[in-house]
């Protein structure tokens, strides 16, 4: 059996990014290397993955939704040094850690949940009908790529916000009944939150003009107010674990206790809802590893989009599609970690039919992939 695969960040900054081939280096230049290289293979009658392309995409794609990414020229780890995600142990063991973490999603819901898939989603789902692309392969937990293509395969690597499960029982929850949950144990923060809307702090894509008017955002649905009193935020139980107390491992029956609003108390051992995404320092499932691993084995290249494969769980399927001697393009704003090992032979690259390396917004450049190639 395969060794279990985590999702854990790279701290630290990363070097400035490699162009590739230097034509590459302008708009007109990234666009030209990128239709090169999605149709250096080229598409085949019966859609053989092997002539086709897998995407693997991070924050960066997301960035012109409205959302924040973690190393871009806006980024949470750029604006904010002491910026630290909770940790999976960190939310199983800690109801205070919970608290916190529920607050602040409960502000950074409305955000997500407003934001839509930009052109740069669009236009993959255009290469996918082109019949250029196999699959997707996503860090994002916004579902984005699943609502702007449908049809194209996704294998959500780290899960998705749209959903809440139970660590007792694994039922999934959607988002909205958990966020009205949230409103009614919370009345002071759902009235905080109005005001938040009513101000325009949520509405505005700026990073700075948020934070100018006391808010921030991060990736993942996390808000931050500096301030705001996390401890007393309360978050509702399983409601099947509530009916039915689930059996422990030690064939004791779990202990699910609430107040009389129904809010969680830190008495309780079972019933604790997480957001159904991978959290740092958490295992990825063994079936969503080989169902990454399968689409990177099927396609006959790799073109990274938007991520700087900071986190190990990204940059070892592309390490892996390396190692078999496939084509790797990368098209992400700023440094990617260890992208020398995929260009060895950088210098030298003229055209790019075999690799590529463009440091250039996604939203800017695959549109105009598109029309290219149309």
């Amino acid at each position: 059996m395969s060794k279990p695969l985590m999702r854990i960040p790279l701290p630290g900054p990363l070097p400035p990014a490699l162009i590739v081939p230097r034509s590459a280096a302008t708009t007109s230049g990234a666009i030209a290397a990128l239709t090169q290289f999605l149709t250096a293979a080229g598409p085949t009658k019966h859609g053989d993955p092997k002539h086709q392309t897998v995407l693997l995409t991070g924050a960066g794609i997301s960035v012109a939704s409205g959302l924040a990414d973690y190393r871009g020229e806006n980024g949470t780890y750029t604006l904010n040094k002491s910026f630290r995600p909770i940790y999976f142990h960190e939310f199983v063991a800690s109801h205070e850690a919970r608290k916190r973490y529920w607050a602040r999603s409960f502000l950074g819901w409305r955000g997500l949940k407003r934001s839509q898939p930009n052109a740069a989603h669009i236009a993959v789902g255009e290469l996918g009908r082109k019949g250029l692309i196999s699959s997707v392969i996503t860090q994002n937990v916004d579902s984005f790529h699943p609502h702007a293509h449908p049809d194209l395969p996704v294998v959500e690597l780290h899960g998705f916000l749209r959903s809440l499960v139970c660590l007792s029982c694994q039922q999934l929850i959607p988002r909205e009944e958990f966020q009205a949950d949230l409103a009614r144990l919370n009345p002071a923060w759902a009235s905080f939150l109005r005001e938040l809307i009513e101000s325009g702090a949520l509405d505005t894509e700026n990073p700075h003009e948020r934070r100018r008017r006391g808010f921030k955002t991060n990736p993942d649905g996390d808000a931050d107010v500096p301030g705001a009193p996390y401890t007393i935020f309360r978050y509702p139980a399983c409601p099947t674990c509530l009916t039915r107390p689930p059996i422990l491992k030690d064939g004791t029956k779990g202990r699910v206790e609430t107040d009389a609003d129904g809010a969680l108390s830190e008495k309780s051992d079972s019933g604790i809802l997480k957001p159904n995404v991978i959290m740092f320092g958490e295992s990825i499932p063994q079936e969503v590893k080989a169902a990454a691993e399968h689409a990177i084995d099927e396609a006959g290249r790799v073109l990274v989009i938007g991520s700087s494969l900071a986190t190990y769980s990204a940059w070892r399927l592309v390490k892996k599609a390396f190692d078999q001697h496939m084509p790797i393009g990368i098209l992400n704003l700023g440094g990617v970690r260890k992208e020398e090992e995929f260009f060895p032979d950088h210098e030298h690259v003229v055209s790019g039919e075999s690799t590529v390396r463009a440091s250039l917004p996604a939203e800017v450049i695959l549109p105009q992939v598109v029309q290219q190639i149309s």
